[in-house]
């Protein structure tokens, strides 16, 4: 797991990877978790409230665009959560790839 994470790292610009259990729990990280810490919970709720609002059946990546820059949250397996901050929002795209990958890696 953390080989998977460790690699995000490798990104231009990643500053942290935090994966998340279905409870909130840490279950690795990668450059610290003081970026994300806090943010799991209400962000949880903002996807369930959109969910129930426009009558999704699931979400593929949430973007918080912070004064201490961009955090991408993205839904992984069992309900898990991989949490990466990165410094601009210029660097969306290849970190998005990047999260893609370490989400296949975890999960085979």
């Amino acid at each position: 797991m953390s080989a998977a994470l460790n690699t995000l790292l490798e990104g231009r610009g990643v500053r942290s990877a935090v994966l998340y259990g279905a409870q909130g729990e840490v279950l690795g990280s990668a450059g610290g978790e003081d970026a994300t810490a806090g943010l799991l919970t209400p962000a949880r709720a903002i996807v369930q409230t959109l969910e129930q609002t426009l009558g999704a059946q699931g979400w593929n990546d949430l973007l918080l665009d912070l004064d201490t820059g961009p955090v991408l949250l993205t839904p992984g397996q069992d309900g898990q959560v991989l949490a990466v901050a990165f410094d601009d929002l210029s660097s969306l795209g290849r970190v998005r790839l990047s999260v893609r990958r370490a989400l296949e890696s975890l999960a085979g």
